[in-house]
């Protein structure tokens, strides 16, 4: 990788995270090559600067660094160990998943591309949307802490960065998150659901309970969409869903018993396989009501 210099930046996956993270790093005057299954993704980040692949190996060919933000484990996998990507990247060039995958997953990317000369770090990431496109994004990175360390000022351009550990542990992290996550919008559908059924106004209580132990990003972004009624995803419920199977991956590998996300993991599921899925992760609301109907 180069030292001398600002690293150059391949950027896999442009969509509602990605995107907005390609921005920052423009901002910050890195040199950007973007990719997209779905190029008009990607397109759209030309006038910021990008300048745009035809496919995944020519934007790696460019790069020093090279982040993948993408759906589930297989299509990270497919494309970081597709041979025309390692062919293409140079060595010493650094993959960093940003996406949410199994701890596993992380570990065998790691050693895969190190027999290729090549450099992994998983560094998931929690903030949403929102705080993807104001830089503030909550950074999990999993590997080496040198390398971690060296890649400092690109990290900074997206948020706060820690280092959890070694492979797999930012994966690690970022699933614990997503339980908190989960089981708090869970609680939350929970009492929206108690207050209105009680003839009590689910904004009124929201504002009453503001700045209080229950306080949290989680109330005050999620809280009111669920008021609004608002849907639209920031975070899809089917991205939820797949975490909160990895988790119940982890929680077998470790015979481990979490009654709490075993239970929301259930709520997930049903709202998706209920045409739920590419709803907001804060429309679980629905499922919960779904389970309390209205009197008369």
């Amino acid at each position: 990788m180069t030292t001398t210099q600002q690293p150059r930046i391949a950027f896999l996956g442009t969509g509602l995270m990605g995107a907005p993270m390609c921005a920052n790093l423009r901002k910050k005057g890195f040199d950007l090559w973007v990719w997209n299954r779905s190029p008009e993704k990607a397109e759209a980040l030309v006038p910021l600067g990008a300048t745009l692949a035809h496919n995944a190996a020519e934007a790696v060919s460019h790069a020093d660094v090279v982040f993948t933000m993408l759906s589930n484990d297989e299509a990270v996998e497919s494309l970081v160990l597709d041979p025309a990507v390692i062919a293409a990247a140079k060595p010493g060039t650094v993959f960093i998943d940003s996406s949410s995958t199994r701890p596993a997953t992380a570990k065998k990317l790691a050693t895969a591309l190190a027999q290729h000369q090549l450099q992994f770090i998983d560094c998931p990431v929690s903030g949403g949307v929102k705080g993807a496109q104001e830089g503030t994004l909550a950074l999990m990175a999993g590997g080496p802490a040198p390398l971690i360390e060296s890649l400092a000022p690109v990290f900074a351009a997206l948020g706060r960065l820690t280092r959890v550990g070694d492979h797999g542990a930012g994966q690690v992290a970022k699933l614990a998150n997503q339980q908190i996550v989960a089981i708090t919008i869970g609680a939350i559908a929970e009492a929206m659901t108690l207050v209105s059924r009680s003839g009590g106004s689910a904004a009124a209580f929201r504002d009453a309970i503001r700045g209080g132990f229950a306080e949290s990003t989680i109330l005050a972004l999620h809280g009111e969409r669920m008021i609004t009624r608002h849907f639209e995803p920031g975070g899809p419920c089917k991205h939820q869903y797949k975490d909160l199977r990895n988790i119940q991956s982890q929680m077998a590998l470790h015979d481990l018993q979490l009654p709490l996300t075993s239970s929301v993991t259930e709520l997930f599921g049903t709202l998706c396989e209920n045409g739920g899925a590419d709803l907001d992760h804060s429309a679980l609301l629905l499922q919960i009501e779904s389970l309390n109907p209205k009197e008369g």
